[in-house]
């Protein structure tokens, strides 16, 4: 025997008996109702943001795709607002950066 199929000191036995976990449901994620959803790409990502609801409240997904990559965060409704003022500043902030940048010139072709 070795030390995967001895029995546990806490009761876990490795075929599943000898704890109350394997008479258990596995967990499910609430249903969850679409309330609005669009996309946008940039360079080579998309983004997708979706307005959703559940039994636990309304929230924003953000998932970030590129290739088969995917990534996602979850704002609860009750902070969208502080993240569009944050957004706000930051595009704000990228303007002035922008505007800072003086292009080059460009250089005088060679004869």
């Amino acid at each position: 025997m070795n030390s995967n199929n001895h029995p546990s000191a806490y009761g876990y036995q490795p075929d599943g008996h000898g704890d109350n976990r394997s008479n258990e449901r596995p967990w499910q994620a609430p249903p969850e109702d679409t309330l609005k959803t669009g996309s946008v790409e940039v360079e080579r990502k998309t983004f997708i943001l979706t307005l959703k609801e559940n039994p636990r409240g309304r929230f924003l997904r953000i998932v970030e795709s590129k290739g088969a990559h995917r990534a996602a965060i979850i704002i609860p409704s009750t902070g969208l607002k502080e993240f569009r003022d944050l957004l706000a500043d930051m595009i704000a902030e990228d303007e002035k950066a922008a505007k800072a940048v003086k292009p080059t010139p460009p250089e005088p072709p060679v004869v």
